[in-house]
């Protein structure tokens, strides 16, 4: 007979988890203690013990359960519910006044004012709470998808698992909360110290602590690295009850998240442009790094006008602090080939440190950059890092020239190879004309294999050099007949890496076609460029069928792009790379089902908003797809038609305020002549 749970115990564990979460806002968040370290133990000790008498009474959202004690194998991957969009970056206050007005251009009737926050240089996660409960937490990843790194998440103290009633607001029942993760300075510096003793390499700087820090796979290590975060903004909120982004932070707080105090609401530009002004200063006496500032219009219901691009927000933009800059001496210039042949020279300094990182070296892009600078070897220059992430030479201090430095030349002859190079009239890159060339070679198989090609895991920059290097690998094509044992005989390679990797190899011959597109590594042929390629023609012997008009007939496809897809699928090598990778087995043609007969919604663009009865999202979207039709992300003046169902969000209100038809699923149904 089951024992009856007596009423007392379990009040007691609520009353011990309540108590316990309140302290560790005060302490995590707060940074506002009110016991101490032995109090806050004996209470965690008590709760413990209860919970291993009554184990059917642990929840997951218990201050017990932070940290899991298995390591992972691996990450899972999730689709975001709202893309991770990227931000707008500024450096100057008439770029910042530009945004001004280009916004009240487009909402002519509109008081507009702003919060403005500090930008945290730190790693941007996604955290999803079901009725108050933490369920999952992401990285941003390609701001699509994101890795599952909740384990890693839950380790962090000042992320509640379980938001506090607010006082002034009703719990949302879904709520995806946006965040920085950051580790402060102090812990920075002891974290290096630890490993500088263990003689392990160091980090960089705080923000590649933080990055690295959430990708072990072991959260008990994690939870060592004294993480935190700043939450400041939201992806999905249901239902949507929030006016403003202010009211959105405040409803944070009161839920027990930590938002970072130096938020300021300003009524116009100028105030803005004071803000941006004083921290930049002001910003060295935090303990954790900025590198600028995120200006948001206030109200909700401008952000839904305005809208996005496909890869930011309209309503929001960072300004980004003066970069530091210091002095060196340009000791080289070395030339790289890479995977289109393009030859890059690189200067090679003497080490300096800049914005948190060691410089030595830094791309000096081409001929003609060197040339209209006049950097010579030799010489001294002034570097900086552009938005503090990629070093770059500013000006060469001519004062300090002896006489004794070196112009520099391109060289005649391919440095990697020793082929002809060749610079076409208009273009700045010049490039090797060996399509062998295992510099370029090396590259290619890097790209080939990347996240958003093949996704090919484990087949990095130095292993592909020995696959190279040995003449196991003359093209992409080669690495699908690879051996384990082969694999496995390689410097630093065991039988389960090799297995791990084969694997990995395997996967990758049922990527989409528009990955495989990717892959190919077509000048000007990107991500976009390749899912609409493959939604048009449907397989890779189709694409090498088509001509020149063709290409250009396509939406977002030009001239330039167009002569690059027919120049490339017409060359003798490609069509023997694509003969060897469909030997391979690699999946050549589209698998989506393309809809027989009329095409009714060609050459039509149509926003989804809401919850549809009959389909899923993506089943309606392949059915338009299907029909000729275009799905976008964002309503535009050029949006034919938005398919509304229950509960639409901010797309219907744009679509009316821009006239665009707005059409249910009946409607649809019509249009299509499809059934539901």
């Amino acid at each position: 007979m089951k024992r009856k749970m007596p009423e007392g115990v379990r009040k007691q564990i609520e009353a011990l988890r309540d108590k316990i979460r309140y302290h560790d806002y005060r302490y995590y968040v707060e940074a506002q203690p009110e016991i101490s370290d032995y109090d806050y133990d004996q209470l965690m000790k008590t709760l413990g013990e209860l919970e291993k008498a009554h184990p059917e009474l642990v929840t997951p959202d218990s201050p017990t359960q932070r940290v899991s004690g298995t390591p992972l194998k691996d990450f899972a991957t999730v689709r975001h519910h709202t893309p991770m969009l990227s931000m707008d970056n500024t450096y100057s206050a008439e770029e910042l006044r530009e945004f001004d007005r280009r916004l009240k251009k487009q909402l002519p009737q509109a008081d507009i004012e702003y919060i403005v926050e500090l930008k945290i240089d730190g790693v941007s996660v996604s955290l999803i709470y079901e009725d108050g409960i933490l369920i999952r937490g992401l990285s941003r990843g390609d701001g699509l998808y994101g890795d599952n790194i909740t384990q890693n998440l839950r380790t962090i103290r000042s992320i509640p698992l379980q938001l506090r009633p607010p006082a002034s607001f009703s719990m949302p029942s879904l709520i995806e909360v946006r965040a920085e993760v950051y580790m402060g300075r102090r812990h920075f510096v002891q974290l290096n110290k630890e490993r500088e003793k263990a003689g392990e390499p160091l980090f960089a700087n705080p923000r590649n602590a933080a990055a690295g820090s959430l990708k072990l796979l072991d959260a008990q290590a994690v939870s060592q690295r004294c993480l935190d975060l700043f939450a400041h903004g939201a992806g999905v909120v249901e239902p949507a009850s929030f006016a403003t982004h202010g009211e959105l932070l405040q409803f944070y707080r009161e839920a027990g998240l930590k938002v970072n105090p130096h938020i300021i609401q300003c009524m116009n530009i100028d105030r803005v442009l004071e803000c941006c002004a004083r921290w930049a200063s002001k910003r060295q006496g935090l303990d954790y790094d900025t590198d600028g500032m995120v200006i948001k219009v206030n109200a909700f219901r401008h952000q839904r006008l305005l809208g996005a691009t496909s890869k930011s927000p309209r309503w929001m933009i960072a300004y980004k602090f003066p970069a530091e800059r210091t002095t060196t001496k340009l000791k080289d210039i070395v030339v790289q080939v890479g995977r289109t042949g393009a030859l890059t020279p690189v200067g090679i300094f003497e080490s300096v440190h800049l914005a948190g990182t060691t410089v030595s070296r830094a791309t000096l892009h081409n001929e003609d950059e060197i040339q209209k600078k006049d950097i010579r070897i030799g010489d001294w220059v002034e570097i900086e890092k552009a938005g503090e992430i990629i070093p770059q030479v500013v000006r060469v201090i001519t004062a300090k020239r002896t006489g004794k430095e070196k112009k520099f030349l391109m060289p005649k002859r391919c440095p990697a190879c020793g082929g002809g190079v060749t610079r076409t009239p208009g273009e700045a890159a010049t490039r090797c004309d060996n399509p062998l060339c295992r510099d370029q070679l090396k590259e290619r198989i890097v790209h080939f294999a990347s996240r958003r090609a093949m996704d090919i895991e484990g087949l990095g920059e130095a292993l592909v050099d020995q696959l190279v290097e040995k003449d196991m690998i003359g093209s992409v094509a080669d690495m699908y007949f690879l051996t384990r044992e082969q694999v496995a005989a390689l410097d630093r390679m065991g039988d389960k890496s090799a297995h791990n990797l084969m694997r990995a190899i395997d996967t990758s011959k049922n990527r989409p076609l528009s990955c495989l597109i990717y892959a190919l590594g077509i000048r000007h042929v990107g991500v976009r460029a390749s899912e609409i390629l493959a939604e048009r023609f449907g397989s890779i012997a189709e694409l090498m069928k088509a001509g020149r008009i063709e290409f250009e007939a396509i939406h977002e496809v030009g001239p330039v792009m167009a002569e690059s897809l027919y120049h490339f699928f017409r060359l003798p090598q490609t069509r023997r790379l694509l003969s060897r990778l469909e030997e391979a087995g690699v999946r050549m043609r589209e698998t989506r089902r393309r809809t027989a007969g009329p095409r009714p919604f060609t050459g039509k663009t149509f926003v989804l908003t809401g919850t549809l009865t009959a389909y899923t999202r993506d089943e309606a979207a392949e059915v338009i797809k299907g029909l000729g039709g275009r799905v976008s992300g964002s309503v535009s003046a050029k949006t034919d038609f938005v398919l509304c169902g229950n509960e639409p969000g901010s797309k219907l209100e744009k679509a009316r305020a821009l006239g665009v038809k707005i059409i249910d699923e009946d409607a649809f149904k019509k249009m299509g002549r499809v059934e539901g």
